[in-house]
């Protein structure tokens, strides 16, 4: 009978780590989890252009913990700034914060594409909590100058 090899766990995860990566790791290396941090209320930012619809979530400060466009969804050319697209964005950053725990948004909604109000729809209906929406489109307060009469 053939004796059997002993094998230490500090050996074996060195063996292990030689075999990925070519190089022997370290043997009281760990690698530390990151603390995922809780956020019960943010703010939602929907920016629907005739072009392209984007989604972002952030925290009360204004840092980004999710966000989502028509091309990173897979959309291409005028289907991005469609209702259906600004609803599978919607469905995405749900996803993507999931583990954040938020809740609670106060929605802030720019541009006058159609992905507008489906966007805003899809927020309540995937399951957050719409505290507010605010409209922040720019809007000139008299604009450029208008071109000059054409002369014919």
């Amino acid at each position: 009978m053939p004796e059997e090899e002993i094998i230490t766990p500090a050996a074996a995860i060195e063996g292990e780590a030689k075999a990925e990566s070519g190089k022997p790791a370290k043997a009281g290396a760990k690698t530390k989890k990151k603390a995922v941090r809780q956020i019960p209320q943010g703010r939602a930012y929907v920016h629907a252009s005739f072009n392209n619809t984007i989604v972002s979530l952030t925290d009360a400060n204004g840092n980004i913990v999710a966000w989502s466009s028509a091309g990173n969804c897979g959309f291409k050319g005028p289907k991005k700034a469609t209702p259906y697209a600004a609803s599978v964005i919607v469905k995405k950053v749900f996803e993507k914060c999931e583990q954040f725990g938020l809740k609670d948004l106060h929605v802030f909604v720019t541009g006058i594409g159609n992905g507008r109000d489906a966007a805003v729809r899809a927020l309540n209906t995937v399951g957050f909590n719409v505290l507010s929406i605010k409209d922040t489109t720019p809007v000139p307060h008299n604009g450029c100058r208008p071109r000059r009469a054409r002369r014919v």
